[in-house]
C-alpha cells in the first residue's frame, strides 16, 4: 500500500500522529472509491449528479500527502464516477427518445378519426411519459411543451368535432326513428338469413347517424333494439328447434353406419345383406340434414362403407362366376372325354363285324353303334349349350 516515513530531526509522538492522520485519511479516501465504483441506482440524473458532487466535496476535504497510492485512488476515484457519469447521462439520451417516441405518437393521434379511443390513447400516453425518467431539466421543458402543444392540438379537434356533433343532434334524431320504424317491420320476419342482413344493414346505419342528445338517445335505442332482440329471440328458437332437429337426423345417420358397417364387416354378400344395404342407402335419403358442417363427413363416412360392401360384392360376384365357369368347363371336358370313348368304342364294334356271319349279330352291333352315335349327338348338343353359356 505505502510505506510511513520518519525524519532524525523530529519527535517521535509528532510523527506518531501524523501517520495516524494519513492512515485516517487513505482510509476515507478508499472508502469513498468503493462508493464511487459500487453500482448504485437512482430515480433521476440529478440525483445521481448530486451523488457524484457530494462525492466530490467530500474527497477535496481530505488531505492530500502527496503519496503515489493516494495518487492511484484519485485515479480510480475519477474513473468511476467518469463509469457513472456516461451512465446516467445515456439514461437521459434514452430519456430523451423515449419522450420524443411519445410527442410522435400524440402529433398521430390528432389525425385519429376514433376520438374516443384516441382519447385513451391519449392518456395513456400521459401515464407513460410521467413513468419516463428527466432528461435533463433544459430538455424535459423542452420535450414537455413540444409534448403538450401536440396533446392540445388534439382536444381542440375533439372539442370541435363535439360541437358539430352536437349541431347534429336533430338530424341524427330523425334518422334513428326512421331505422325505429323500420326495424319494426323487419321483427316478424322470418327470413333468418336475409332479415339478419338487413338488421345488420340498420345497426350501422344508427352507428353512423351519431349521437342524438343525452336526454332521448338511450330511449331511442331501447325502441329499436327491442325490435332488433324480438326477431334475433324468434329466430334463436328457430336454429336452436332445427339444431335438434339435426342432432337427431345425425344419430339417426349414425345408426344406420353402425348397421352397414356391421354388414360390411360380416363379408357376407348374399342378396339379403346387398339388399339391406340398398335399403339403407334409401333410408339415409328420408332423413333430413345434419347440418351444413357435419353432413359431408357423415356422408363421406357412409359411402365409404358401401364402396367397400360393393367392391367386395363385385369381387364375390366374379369369383362365383369363375368358379361357375370352371365347373362348366370341368363338365364339358367329362363329356368330351366321352364322345371321345364313344367313338372308339364304335370303332371296335365296327371292326369286330368284319368276321361275323349271323344276320342276327350284325343287327345287334349296328344297333350298339346307333345307340353310341344317338348318345354322342346328345352330348355334342350340351357341349355346344355349355359353349354357349361359358361365352356369355
Amino acid at each position: 500500500m505505502y510505506q510511513k516515513a520518519g525524519g532524525a530531526s523530529m519527535n517521535e509522538n509528532y510523527f506518531e500522529e501524523k501517520y495516524d492522520d494519513m492512515d485516517e485519511d487513505i482510509k476515507k479516501k478508499e472508502a469513498l472509491v468503493a462508493e464511487a465504483e459500487s453500482s448504485q441506482e437512482f430515480d433521476s440524473p440529478q440525483e445521481a449528479n448530486r451523488h457524484i458532487n457530494q462525492l466530490r466535496k467530500k474527497w477535496r476535504q481530505i488531505h492530500y500527502w502527496e503519496s503515489e497510492y493516494e495518487e492511484d485512488l484519485k485515479n480510480r476515484f475519477e474513473a468511476a464516477l467518469d463509469v457513472f457519469y456516461a451512465k446516467y447521462k445515456e439514461a437521459e439520451k434514452e430519456s430523451e427518445a423515449a419522450k420524443r417516441e411519445l410527442i410522435e405518437k400524440a402529433k398521430a393521434l390528432v389525425k385519429s378519426d376514433n376520438l374516443k379511443q384516441a382519447t385513451k390513447d391519449q392518456q395513456d400516453l400521459l401515464e407513460e411519459w410521467k413513468k419516463i425518467a428527466s432528461a435533463g431539466k433544459e430538455r424535459d421543458d423542452a420535450l414537455w411543451e413540444e409534448f403538450q402543444a401536440a396533446r392540445q392540438a388534439f382536444y381542440d379537434r375533439k372539442q370541435e368535432a363535439w360541437e358539430a356533433m352536437h349541431e347534429n343532434f336533430e338530424r341524427a334524431k330523425e334518422i334513428k326513428k326512421e331505422l325505429i320504424q323500420k326495424a319494426r317491420a323487419l321483427e316478424e320476419s322470418s327470413e333468418w338469413k336475409k332479415t339478419s342482413e338487413k338488421f345488420r344493414t340498420l345497426m350501422t346505419e344508427w352507428r353512423e347517424a351519431g349521437f342524438a342528445g343525452k336526454e332521448e338517445n338511450d330511449s331511442l335505442w331501447e325502441e329499436f333494439n327491442a325490435s332488433r332482440q324480438k326477431f334475433y329471440s324468434r329466430r334463436n328458437e328457430f336454429y336452436d328447434s332445427l339444431h335438434e332437429q339435426q342432432n337427431a337426423n345425425l344419430k339417426e345417420k349414425q345408426a344406420l353406419i353402425e348397421q352397414a358397417r356391421a354388414i360390411k364387416d360380416s363379408e357376407d354378400y348374399s342378396r339379403e345383406n346387398t339388399a339391406a344395404m340398398k335399403e339403407l342407402a334409401v333410408k339415409w335419403k328420408n332423413i333430413g340434414s345434419c347440418g351444413k358442417n357435419k353432413d359431408d363427413k357423415i356422408w363421406a363416412e357412409f359411402r365409404e362403407i358401401n364402396d367397400i360392401y360393393f367392391d367386395g360384392l363385385g369381387k364375390a360376384n366374379a369369383q362365383r362366376i369363375q368358379q361357375r365357369q370352371d365347373r362348366m368347363k370341368e363338365a364339358r371336358q367329362r363329356k368330351a372325354d366321352l364322345i371321345n370313348n364313344q367313338k372308339k368304342q364304335i370303332s371296335r364294334l365296327q371292326e369286330s363285324m368284319y368276321g361275323l356271319v349271323s344276320e342276327q349279330e350284325m343287327k345287334e352291333i349296328e344297333k350298339q353303334i346307333t345307340q353310341k352315335e344317338e348318345f354322342i349327338q346328345e352330348l355334342e348338343t350340351q357341349i355346344e349349350d355349355i359353349d354357349e353359356k361359358i361365352n356369355k
